[in-house]
């Protein structure tokens, strides 16, 4: 009796144990029992499915899984579809593979995982119709990555000092192994530039991008919940204007002697070859004339304000001017005398004695008429009752001569002259501060 008491406890653990093991066993192999039988009802028997560990990167962590199926037919020809899943954090990809086979066949599939962690498996058969004949749980494996993760750079080609119309590019580096593996790829977005932007430009170019700060954005995301993204500061600065001034060759020189303007760039290493080139006289463009210099020997007798504009690759536009004097020759025809404005030869000038009589005759003249101009008088009823002292001073605040905005001209005289766009003259009269016409 003693005896029986001392080994009650050891069966009770005994009897515990296999009521603990039987029901486990029980499902496993109802399971089993049910796959086989969904299986078999399409002539189908699962020889052997085998679940094997990989480590693709050789880190010494397992990243994938290889599932091995062999299945037997009964049928002269069986086609069937195998999918492989796996879940990850709510996530769920899927891995196909079609079989078509008579007699025995085997398949294998890879679950590729995408992030770490634990990935759950499953494994479901489907018929030609699309129809699932059966579905079996694999285990729970904790994995490491195999696949790269989303990845953006955005690299810049360009000097350090970067000004409109230098050579700038900007490299848009972008890798996702998850997103195309498993059918999840996400968007792209690019944000900043002046211009919309495509996935499919790999390289931007902002050698013609408006002078500005720029701050570009580019982000990725997809559909497994996978994210990244690249900033880049960029900074684009005006191109100066084209600096150049010109020199005249020739002038004041007569109408008969060589005349010369030439534009001298004044800035170093940069080409002004490809640069527009704008000639003027008087405001009329000359045709047909690019370049750096304009033979001002065909011009006439006069002043003549001659510009030259200049178009950099950029459309920064620079204009200069220079007021030319031509003087007529010194062996004029008669024609051309009556119609060109007279020279003056300073004391070489050629003059005629008049007299004293001429000239006392000539004085007594101007008195009078000085005398009556000074004192005749308006009648006091008149609106102003102001005198008529003669033409208004032509005159500015400072007290110079208005030229009206007109080029004007001193010649060796000391006379000064201004020019109308019709080409004629006007000479300034200092006492009365007037323009006369000439």
């Amino acid at each position: 009796m003693g005896d029986s008491l001392r080994t009650l406890p050891f069966v009770l653990v005994a009897l515990l144990l296999g009521c603990l093991m039987v029901p486990v066993g029980f499902v496993q192999h109802a399971e089993a029992e049910s796959s086989d039988d969904a299986l078999a009802a399409e002539g189908l028997t699962l020889v052997a499915l085998r679940n094997d560990t990989m480590d693709l990167n050789q880190d010494g962590e397992p990243d994938a899984i290889r599932i091995v199926v062999i299945l037997n037919t009964t049928s002269e020809w069986s086609e069937i579809e195998l999918r492989l899943f796996g879940t990850h954090k709510d996530k769920e990809v899927r891995e196909d593979r079609y079989m078509a086979f008579t007699g025995q066949s085997n398949a294998s599939l890879v679950y590729d995982s995408w992030s770490e962690g634990e990935h759950s498996l499953r494994l479901d058969f489907i018929d030609k119709d699309g129809d699932k004949i059966t579905s079996v749980a694999l285990p729970t494996y904790v994995l490491k990555p195999a696949l790269q993760t989303p990845q953006i750079t955005l690299d810049l080609d360009a000097p350090s000092w970067i000004e409109t119309g230098d050579d700038c590019n900007i490299n848009r580096i972008f890798a996702d192994e998850t997103g195309p593996r498993y059918d999840a790829s996400g968007i792209r977005t690019f944000s900043g530039a002046p211009f919309t932007v495509l996935d499919n430009q790999t390289i931007l170019d902002c050698s013609h991008w408006p002078a500005g700060d720029y701050l570009l954005k580019e982000a990725y995301r997809n559909d497994l919940g996978q994210v990244t993204e690249s900033w880049l500061n960029l900074t684009i600065n005006n191109r100066p204007a084209p600096a150049f001034s010109l020199d005249v060759f020739g002038n004041q020189n007569n109408t008969d002697e060589p005349c010369l303007i030439t534009m001298i760039p004044n800035m170093i290493d940069v080409d002004f070859t490809t640069f527009e080139k704008i000639w003027t006289v008087q405001g009329t463009v000359l045709d047909g004339n690019s370049s750096t210099s304009f033979d001002c020997s065909v011009l006439p007798a006069g002043v003549h304000l001659v510009t030259l504009e200049v178009i950099n690759n950029e459309k920064i536009r620079t204009v200069h001017g220079v007021n030319l004097v031509r003087l007529p020759g010194l062996d004029l025809t008669d024609e051309e005398a009556a119609t060109l404005p007279s020279r003056s030869f300073g004391d070489e000038t050629q003059t005629k004695s008049v007299g004293w009589f001429s000239i006392g005759t000539l004085g007594l003249v101007v008195s009078i008429v000085v005398f009556v101009l000074l004192v005749r008088v308006k009648d006091e009823s008149a609106p102003d009752g102001l005198r008529d002292l003669g033409p208004t001073p032509m005159i500015l605040a400072d007290g110079s001569p208005d030229a009206q905005g007109m080029p004007t001209l001193t010649d060796e005289e000391g006379i000064l002259w201004r020019q109308h766009p019709d080409g004629t003259t006007d000479w300034w009269d200092s006492q009365l501060r007037i323009w006369h016409k000439w």
